[in-house]
């Protein structure tokens, strides 16, 4: 219960000002983190394939570039196991640093690599290995950044609190294609290709001491400074949850398929599809992506908190039935190659994804138990990315160019919406009751699943 009398003290006696900087930490950093994938994604479809995969077909440079944004998602369950475990073994803060600084350095050295022209191939192996260190940056910071947020916060608010990290990927999105858009504008393409796009990367050294500095003033979450007091630190938190928890495991990484694969095709495979296919500008496009992003800042964290009004997995089922349906209204919907329809549909698309993305973070990480929670996560959120937005682009691209039509592309969607219910099927209910402000209320020995 808040403590009487105290304006200042919230839930479970935890000052409301920590609250908020958790937050707000959680969304700031993984926004940041979130700026410097993004970047690379986009870029990916604009720039990249032509500096460090040259070919005389251009859908063969895009796929290689998109090959290398494959990378990053490949990397994530070696974040997602070393981070996630130190998380349950040395706290979440700690983790959290580590993973900014590793992915902001990483995105940085992109800026100043020499490309193709310069080095050779040397060029598109150096990108690989920095693509591969934002990979496991990202790997690790989502377990982290979704229990800063939620372990701060009232459990039976966990659908908003966690939704923080949530609003991070959108808001890396909108900066990441506003910074480009903006270079976009004032810059010729000629310059742009030459030297523009490295500003967009370079930015990222400026915007990781701001996020670092946001992190370094946190305290440790009160859940897992009372793990700590029980004793409760698992010695082997990836081998617990592999084995004691194969089912909440199984259910969280399928309820991400289908977010990974609907995210990816509406901010990163829709540039190259109306730019390559409708001929539209890519400045138009980048838009159109900016306004659906701006939307879904707004929209995650209202269904993290709707998802605690109502059921959360229900919810989260409406938002994947709606995707699937969408993506076979989209495409035809925007063949005239209308600005405003492409807008429309993107944030549409958008809006579709946030009803999944809000809920989430709290959807997966209410699967485990306290003391596995963030290995629990981190895994499942690495290993989701593996099946679902690493390989998303170059599917869309590969089936477009084997079937010449937008049907195997929405058949793809529906598949994976399938898989995302089959999670929401085996998942569970959220519990709060199992934690009340700092207490754990589950032992060890009972960490196995319900």
């Amino acid at each position: 219960m808040a403590a009487q009398g105290n304006p200042g003290v919230g839930e479970g006696g935890i000052e409301r000002g920590a609250v908020v900087r958790a937050f707000f930490a959680s969304l700031s950093g993984t926004a940041l983190e979130w700026y410097d994938f993004a970047i690379y994604s986009v870029a990916s479809a604009l720039v990249l394939g032509q500096l460090f995969f040259p070919s005389h077909d251009p859908l063969a440079a895009t796929m290689l570039a998109f090959s290398t944004y494959a990378v990053g998602y490949i990397a994530r369950p070696l974040g997602g196991i070393v981070f996630g475990r130190l998380g349950d073994r040395i706290g979440r803060k700690k983790v959290l640093v580590s993973t900014l600084v590793l992915i902001g350095a990483a995105t940085f050295t992109i800026g100043l690599l020499p490309t193709h022209a310069d080095i050779g191939s040397t060029a598109a192996v150096l990108l690989v290995l920095l693509r591969f260190a934002q990979g496991v940056g990202v790997g690790g910071e989502w377990g982290g950044a979704v229990l800063l947020s939620s372990e701060f916060g009232d459990p039976r608010r966990r659908g908003f609190f966690a939704s923080a990290a949530q609003i991070g990927p959108p808001a890396g999105n909108l900066m990441a294609n506003g910074v480009l858009a903006f270079l976009g504008l004032v810059l010729s393409e000629e310059q742009f290709l030459g030297w523009g796009w490295r500003i967009a990367f370079l930015l990222s050294g400026v915007l990781v001491l701001f996020g670092l500095w946001i992190r370094a003033r946190l305290e440790e979450t009160p859940v897992f400074r009372a793990i700590e007091r029980q004793g409760e630190r698992p010695a082997a938190p990836v081998r617990e949850v592999l084995t004691r928890q194969a089912r909440p495991l199984t259910a969280a990484v399928l309820s991400r398929v289908a977010p990974d694969v609907v995210y990816a095709m509406f901010t990163v495979f829709v540039i190259t599809y109306a730019t390559q296919e409708l001929g539209m500008e890519s400045g138009t496009v980048l838009a159109a992506v900016l306004i659906g992003s701006s939307c879904q800042v707004a929209l995650i964290p209202l269904s993290g908190w709707l998802s605690d009004v109502v059921n959360r997995r229900l919810l989260y089922g409406i938002g994947a039935v709606g995707a699937a349906v969408w993506s076979a209204v989209f495409f035809p919907m925007i063949a005239s190659g209308s600005f405003a329809l492409l807008a429309i549909g993107i944030v549409v698309g958008l809006l579709a994804h946030s009803v999944m993305y809000g809920p989430q973070a709290a959807f997966v990480a209410e699967q485990f138990h306290p003391r596995l929670r963030s290995t629990g996560s981190s895994l499942a959120y690495t290993l989701a990315g593996l099946i679902g937005g690493a390989v998303a682009p170059l599917l869309f691209t590969y089936l477009l160019a084997r079937y010449d039509s937008w049907v195997p592309l929405a058949g793809y969607i529906a598949l994976t919406v399938v898989l995302t219910l089959t999670g929401l099927l085996l998942g569970r209910d959220p519990a709060p009751e199992e934690e009340d402000g700092t207490v754990v209320g589950e032992p060890a020995a009972a960490a196995a699943v319900r």
